[in-house]
């Protein structure tokens, strides 16, 4: 896959694939976390109540047999033998707590260096001590603690009143253990719960942007002109019916271009054939009007006027005749190049020479730049350029001729690169909003120039001119104010067949 082909599976990634690869695994995440959360609250809670109540009841029935039937003041030795007995490495640690016979107070352990009472919480003591009644004998207080990071059950009570006071220490070491290895088994659960969303995701996303790519390259045809490209439809979905649609629109757009194409046609045969049989009276009418302009100072005074404007309407109908013709062929495809190498500067002054428009321009053009080109139809670009100027425009008008490129790196003598020849004005310019309609068929000058007999076409062909030989033409303003138009030409045009018949 080429540079632009990964660009644009990037691209297509990084927008809705991959808003609906997060939304999946959003939600995904989101339950996965609630779910474990929950289970693992509710588990938590279980197996320590489970380990609880099974200490705490071992740890009563331990002082009902082991403690209740100490004396009330029982000696040091045998509370502590009591203590033994009810604890024990295997199970939980125990202190207990008593008056001696001479009314010392004796505090035996199961085990010294595991549990002591500083071991036991001041709340938890001062809850056990508190003497409750006969029914309420053997009643346990407990809390759960840390001791040196550890998880531990401290439990305690009192025996029958007055009797010793019991506390037991139960590790609940193996109880985390286990809860841990639950953590993380939900934890690897809600990551395989976010993988399995991400690529159910992937695999939901691959079924809906794929007829979504595909109406976007359908779409790409149809706008790069391809107008028979249909979708294919499968099933009744939302997507199924967004082809259909597409299809419908596509087809409807088909028919509407082949009607407007075959108007356009039309249209065109009409003015050629129009043009066409113009063309032969138009030759008589000419030749009877060459033969009255010549007669036009031998006849009466008051006829006169009236022949010369017959006159000089034939010419401007003649000129438009051939000027629809000219249109006729740009619009069929069939205007040809007929090139030849020329001197450019010979060729502008020729143009100007041919019009009489030597003392009316300023020419800076240097001999020497050659191009090859159709001299017919640079005369044609030439003439509608610095016509417009000279009509529209105010004077001086200024037409330069400059090459820029060339294989040689030099404004003349290069065999590629291309020549630019700008006509400037000193009139009041182009306003703005007239600039983008310069070249537009039939479009006229507007009030801050002076109105304009032509047909509108000149500026028009100039440019389909410009474009045959693979240039063209751009319209400006100049800083002082007056309009400027660029023609810039290839020296080396990229059609070279013959022209047309004309």
């Amino acid at each position: 896959m080429n540079r632009a082909g990964r660009l644009a599976g990037l691209l297509r990634w990084t927008s809705l694939r991959l808003r609906l690869v997060a939304v999946f695994a959003a939600v995904a995440l989101t339950a996965a976390v609630s779910v474990s959360g929950i289970a693992y609250w509710l588990n938590r809670d279980a197996v320590l109540t489970r380990a609880q109540n099974s200490a705490l009841n071992d740890f009563r029935d331990s002082l009902q047999r082991n403690a209740a039937s100490l004396p009330v003041n029982p000696t040091c030795q045998s509370l502590g033998d009591a203590a033994r007995q009810i604890g024990g490495p295997g199970t939980y640690q125990v202190v207990l707590l008593a008056t001696a016979p001479d009314g010392s107070p004796c505090a035996e352990v199961s085990d010294q260096d595991v549990f002591t009472m500083s071991d036991v919480p001041a709340s938890l003591q001062k809850v056990v001590n508190i003497v409750h009644k006969e029914d309420h004998a053997y009643h346990l207080h407990w809390e759960r603690i840390s001791l040196q990071g550890h998880p531990y059950l401290v439990a305690g009570a009192r025996i029958n009143g007055d009797g010793p006071t019991g506390y037991m220490l139960k590790s609940l070491d193996a109880e985390r253990k286990d809860l841990n290895s639950l953590a993380w088994s939900l934890g690897i659960a809600t990551l395989l719960a976010l993988i399995g969303a991400a690529l159910l995701a992937q695999a939901a996303g691959s079924a809906v942007l794929r007829p979504v790519r595909r109406l976007g390259e359908a779409a790409q045809r149809l706008g790069e002109g391809h107008l028979d490209t249909r979708l294919k439809v499968t099933g009744t979905d939302e997507l199924a019916e967004m082809s259909r649609t597409f299809n419908n629109a596509a087809e409807a757009l088909e028919n509407r271009v082949a009607e407007l194409s075959a108007r356009e046609a039309a249209s065109r045969r009409f003015v050629a054939d129009m043009s066409h049989e113009l063309r032969t009276p138009l030759t008589a009418i000419t030749a009877v009007t060459d033969v009255l302009e010549d007669e036009a100072e031998a006849l009466d005074p008051m006829i006169a006027p009236a022949v010369r404007l017959v006159v000089s309407e034939t010419r401007r109908l003649n000129e438009l005749v051939e000027t629809l013709m000219e249109v006729t062929r740009f619009d069929a495809g069939t205007a040809k190049l007929r090139v030849d190498e020329v001197d450019v500067a010979d060729m502008l002054i020729a143009c100007m020479d041919a019009r009489a428009w030597l003392d009316s321009v300023e020419l800076d053009a240097p001999r020497g730049v050659l191009a090859t080109l159709d001299p017919r139809r640079l005369d044609v670009i030439m003439a509608n350029l610095i016509g417009n100027a000279l009509k529209h425009g105010g004077s001086p008008v200024e037409v330069t001729l400059r090459a820029e490129g060339g294989d040689d790196g030099e404004a003349e003598g290069g065999d590629d690169g291309e020549i630019v020849i700008a006509v400037t004005d000193h009139g009041p310019g182009i306003p703005e909003d007239v600039l983008p309609h310069v070249f537009d068929r039939f479009y006229k000058a507007d009030a801050s120039r002076a109105r304009s007999e032509g047909s509108g076409l000149g500026l028009s062909i100039a440019l389909e001119n410009a474009h045959i030989h693979g240039g063209g033409i751009t319209a400006g303003n100049a800083p002082h104010g007056g309009a400027v138009f660029t023609l810039r030409l290839p020296r080396r045009p990229r059609t070279t067949a013959p022209e047309d018949p004309q």
